[in-house]
């Protein structure tokens, strides 16, 4: 079939990919953003929403209540010998990712970009000057600029390296609360440490909470390699956890899950006319909560580089400048959180400590495009 040519084409269709695309139709050039899923669809997310989140939405005129997110106003660190608390150092909220991404897809092709859903790419090849991506369902696209915007999964022949902070498997669980621990958890983050990994535990909207958890292959592996096994362990060494889910019921048939995720990876360099967006770009450690406003950040610095008239190497140039030292360290915090949970008492000894450090590893504020 003859390729589809396409000015910008954008392969993904998550914040990361939606936001190039807004950023691209507000200044009315022409985008094709291709997305692999028919419909809306859960992620492996914590879905923390941050100041910087919430600014990049802002810029499109999503409005977050009206989709039903929820205000958090502080985060709990949760160790085996008691609790931390500290208010956040800026608004934030909660939204599930199968509402948010949908919500950004329909602003999107609003705005005029084409949205093609059921648009999974197999295969993309260098042509002449330009890029041809090819579809599953045997059509294929060319541009000389390619957004790469995939998040999780890795184009064949575009692995990431393996990143810094290895061998870490991700679970996923909504959960229905009792009134009482509903009540209890409140507006807040809780961070549960745990040997082998730690957990998150917010509010989302609809009543729901959000359990996301990294653990180590080791660990996994020690209770059987499966959701089963590793819950009564959780519960054994994180009593809070258990107290919070008793009486909870489970709102999925099974946990979402994903592995081989590249924490501590940033995008060192890209190909001409590649541009690397969201966790393609950078991997955050996921107790940062950052992920989605990286993705939302790159979307929309990658656009204006382009509109500019950069090249691709540019754009990844300033992303590194930006964001390296704040992963580096976000990567770091993570390691020693898994191996050493008891060295997070340091947080019961300094106050504001929990604050400090989610500034820290925060997009720069004068980074942010206005």
């Amino acid at each position: 079939m003859t390729p589809i040519d396409a000015e910008a084409l954008i392969v993904g269709g998550g914040l990361a990919g939606s936001m190039v695309a807004l950023e691209l139709a507000k200044a009315g050039r022409g985008a094709v953003l291709l997305e692999r899923s028919k419909a809306a669809h859960h992620k492996v997310c914590g879905e923390f929403l941050s100041a910087e989140t919430i600014h990049y939405l802002a810029r499109h005129n999503v409005d977050l209540p009206a989709l039903g997110a929820i205000s958090l106003h502080s985060v709990r660190l949760v160790l085996r010998r008691g609790i931390v608390e500290d208010r956040l150092p800026f608004a934030a909220y909660s939204l599930t990712r199968s509402v948010l991404d949908e919500a950004l897809l329909t602003h999107a092709a609003a705005a005029g970009v084409v949205v093609e859903r059921n648009s999974a790419v197999e295969h993309l090849q260098p042509q002449g000057a330009a890029w041809c991506a090819s579809v599953r369902d045997g059509r294929s696209f060319r541009s000389a600029n390619i957004f790469l915007a995939t998040g999780k999964h890795d184009l064949r022949g575009f692995s990431r390296p393996a990143g810094t902070h290895r061998g870490l498997i991700a679970f996923k669980m909504y959960y229905r609360l009792t009134p009482q621990q509903h009540a209890q958890l409140g507006a807040a983050v809780e961070l549960i440490l745990f040997p082998g990994g730690y957990a998150g535990l917010q509010p989302v909207e609809d009543g729901r909470v959000n359990l996301c958890l990294l653990v180590t292959g080791k660990c996994l592996k020690s209770v059987g390699s499966n959701w089963a096994g590793l819950v009564p362990y959780l519960f054994r060494h994180a009593p809070h956890l258990e107290e919070r889910l008793r009486g909870a019921v489970s709102l999925l048939d099974a946990p979402l899950t994903a592995s081989h995720i590249p924490y501590g990876h940033m995008q060192a360099a890209s190909r001409d006319g590649l541009w690397h967006l969201g966790d393609q770009a950078a991997v955050i450690p996921s107790f940062c909560g950052d992920g989605m406003a990286i993705a939302l950040h790159s979307g929309a610095v990658a656009a204006h580089h382009f509109l500019k008239g950069d090249r691709a190497e540019t754009y990844q140039l300033q992303l590194r400048s930006q964001l390296g030292r704040r992963l580096a360290l976000a990567t770091r915090l993570s390691q020693a959180m898994v191996a050493w949970p008891e060295a997070a008492q340091i947080a019961r000894l300094v106050p504001g400590l929990l604050s400090r450090i989610a500034s820290m590893t925060r997009i720069p504020d004068t980074a942010l495009l206005r």
